[in-house]
């Protein structure tokens, strides 16, 4: 017996497929079920030599429906369903999918990462992608040949084609091309010269090209009206260049391939800081920037005491006048609370962690914020899917330690692979070798476990993962060192202080946003919550789709609730909280805006305690939060030891990628454009 294909390719008949559909869905509802035996009945009904894949279906839900099973029927039907649907977007797109990815990662693998001729016509397949990437990391391990390479591209290979790891989206990008620049995180220093500004603007538009992120401080710059001795004028001060940074940024537009992204800091005690504060009071000014006060001990403190705080000329470091901390306080606040920005940076918190205070102090961040560097230090990172590793309620953390191993290794390589954009950012980079390993999926393993988001048991869990994440990355890196040498900065770095064993890179771990990468791994943002359980995404010019959580979809089916309008109503609002479903479910896939905004801030806390470099988290505020809500997240972050904090107040921006449909409208529904995945809902967040 032969089988037809949809493409009209012919291939042996195969009764294991059959067998796997139908396991499946019974999986899905939760049913035990004989599936070698009901795949052998559809066999049994062919009754000639040549058959089509389509029809063969039929016989699946025709068998199941007849047998007794109509719950395992639905979910068959709704999985072909899905399945249907999306080959046809696939098909126009003209993307070969062979790894059956969600519509939503084709749509995304198409747009920028997917490797194009020169009339634009996609020349590689998602496998074909992942075979890339693994290959010019595993040449690596061939140039060193300590480790068998061979099976090193077989693990990189497996677990970015499973879903359970992805490097960020240079490396996916330009790996095994000519490009070959695989960093996403650079911080630029801005020196006090009109030189050191625009030597900082050059290196800027050369990495936001080749697909990289930018971070600033412009902390050095001298502030608006002090002396320029060349010319006895008066300087124009530092939220003046930002502005020429930010005009840069939109004509570089990073190659094609992604939105330039910045961040800009400023010091809390420098002249010029209320400027800054209220750089994006109005909306559209530097849509290319993230901004945060680089907010000291000192400035803390005297928040919380009430008292003044000097500002200091970065020229003369001497003391221009005294205000009142928590004036500039509530007034970053306000504007939070009103725009999204700024955020805070703990400045004085990230230094008491700098791997290699002899080398550098640091003073900025990446766009997001989860990276501090060094000036001219660069960063590649990497997330591992936590929902992969969730069966029948429980986490496999045997199998979570084995892909630590593996990503480490692979993230080690890439610094070696790298093409880097400037010779001090190659320098400085392979000096320390930072790597920042993370995590994506966090708030779906919670559900696939039963533990709800604002819960002490997802504390525990967050704990115990970031924990693990961070011991077994740092034995890896050890292990790596004794091969290959530890990073050069090793000796005058606080790890030989404190009496570690030769570590090949400075910084093993990072809690990054994933962006993109969470929708072609099929999971939920980082370590966000869930910010919609259903929503219509806008995919192509005209073409909206309704898109539900996987997870929320199996529960729907398993507990025998699922219908197509449910679904529907769920998309009306992004939310469960007023459906006839049960009441644990709705408590399981609360929203972001659903939960109570501390419970955002100890999460990433609990993440932060364990993790080398910081976290990338949004704490998404409702429409009608208060400013007080906002205060009190930056007061808490700074009480539990957070690197840094970003609230966004839902509505309060009119470039949001997620909109929510009011009473009025019709039809009324949560929209979403193709690039978002989560977290910040703004159009100008990098990833």
């Amino acid at each position: 017996m032969k089988v037809i294909k949809r493409d009209g390719s012919v291939v042996p008949f195969d009764l294991s497929k059959i067998e796997s559909a139908i396991k499946k869905a019974s999986s899905a509802v939760s049913v035990e079920i004989d599936y070698k035996l009901l795949a052998r009945k559809v066999a049994s009904k062919i009754n000639k030599e040549k058959v089509h894949v389509e029809e063969i279906q039929d016989l699946v839900e025709e068998t199941l429906m007849e047998s007794g099973y109509p719950s395992v029927a639905k979910a068959f039907i709704l999985y072909r369903n899905k399945r249907a649907q999306a080959r046809k977007v696939k098909n126009f797109l003209g993307v070969s999918d062979d790894l059956k990815l969600s519509l939503n990662a084709i749509v995304v693998l198409e747009k920028r990462y997917l490797r194009k001729d020169d009339t634009g016509k996609i020349v590689e397949t998602p496998s074909q992608m992942f075979k890339r990437v693994a290959k010019a990391v595993a040449d690596v391990d061939r140039s060193y040949g300590d480790i068998d390479a061979d099976i090193a591209e077989e693990d990189y290979y497996r677990i970015m084609s499973e879903l359970i790891f992805l490097p960020n989206s240079p490396t996916l990008m330009n790996a095994g091309t000519e490009l070959g620049q695989l960093s996403a995180c650079f911080v630029i220093p801005v020196n006090d010269s009109l030189e050191g500004i625009f030597d900082a603007l050059k290196a800027m538009a050369i990495i936001q090209q080749s697909g990289g992120g930018t971070g600033f401080s412009f902390s050095r710059l001298r502030p608006k009206g002090d002396i320029v001795k060349t010319t006895m004028g008066a300087a124009s001060g530092p939220v003046s260049f930002m502005k020429v940074f930010d005009v840069a940024t939109d004509v570089i537009k990073q190659g094609g391939k992604r939105r330039g992204a910045n961040m800009g800091i400023l010091r809390a005690d420098h002249p010029d800081i209320i400027e800054f504060i209220n750089a994006k009071k109005e909306e559209g000014q530097f849509r290319n920037f993230n901004i945060s006060v680089a907010a000291t001990d000192e400035f803390m403190e005297a928040v919380i005491a009430g008292k003044n705080y000097a500002l200091v000329n970065p020229r003369t470091g001497k003391k221009v006048k005294e205000i009142n901390a928590r004036d500039v306080f509530d007034l970053i606040v306000h504007n939070a609370w009103k725009s999204g920005d700024p955020g805070l940076v703990f400045i004085d918190e990230i230094n008491r962690h700098n791997p290699t205070p002899e080398v550098g102090e640091i003073e900025s961040t990446n766009p997001c914020g989860e990276q501090p560097l060094l000036p001219y230090e660069s960063c590649n990172l990497g997330s591992i899917n936590l929902s992969k590793f969730v069966k029948e309620g429980a986490f496999d953390y045997e199998k979570l330690i084995e892909t630590i191993r593996i990503a480490v290794r692979f993230l080690d390589n890439v610094i070696d692979a790298n093409r880097y954009p400037l010779k001090e950012i190659e320098k400085i980079t392979l000096a320390n070798r930072k790597i920042g390993l993370g995590v994506m999926g966090f708030s779906e393993a919670l559900i696939k476990m039963n533990i709800p988001y604002d819960s002490t048991e997802a504390l525990d869990f967050a704990s115990k993962v970031s924990s693990l994440l961070t011991k077994i990355a740092r034995e890896e890196s050890a292990s790596i060192a004794k091969r290959r040498g530890p990073f050069p900065n090793f000796e005058k770095s606080k790890w030989a202080k404190e009496g570690y064993p030769p570590l090949r890179n400075a910084t093993v771990t990072t809690i990054a946003p994933t962006g993109t990468i969470s929708i072609i791994a099929g999971t939920s943002s980082g370590i966000e919550p869930l910010f919609a359980v259903a929503f219509v995404r806008n995919i192509l010019e005209g073409t909206q789709l309704l898109e539900i959580n996987q997870v929320f979809e199996e529960f729907a089916v398993r507990m025998g609730f699922y219908s197509e309008e449910l679904m529907l109503e769920v998309a009306k609002t992004g939310t469960v909280e007023n459906l006839p479903i049960p009441e644990d479910v709705k408590r399981l896939f609360k929203t972001a805006l659903e939960i109570e905004p501390t419970w955002h801030v100890r999460i990433q806390a609990a993440f932060q305690k364990n993790i080398d470099n910081a976290v990338s988290k949004t704490v998404n505020l409702r429409e009608d939060s208060t400013p007080d809500e906002v205060r009190k997240c930056y007061l808490l972050a700074y009480k539990l030891k957070c690197k840094g904090i970003t609230v966004y107040r839902f509505g309060s921006r009119k470039d949001q990628v997620i909109k929510i449909s009011k009473e009025t409208d019709l039809p009324k529904q949560v929209s979403v454009d193709v690039g978002y995945s989560g977290g910040c809902p703004l159009d100008t967040c990098p990833y």
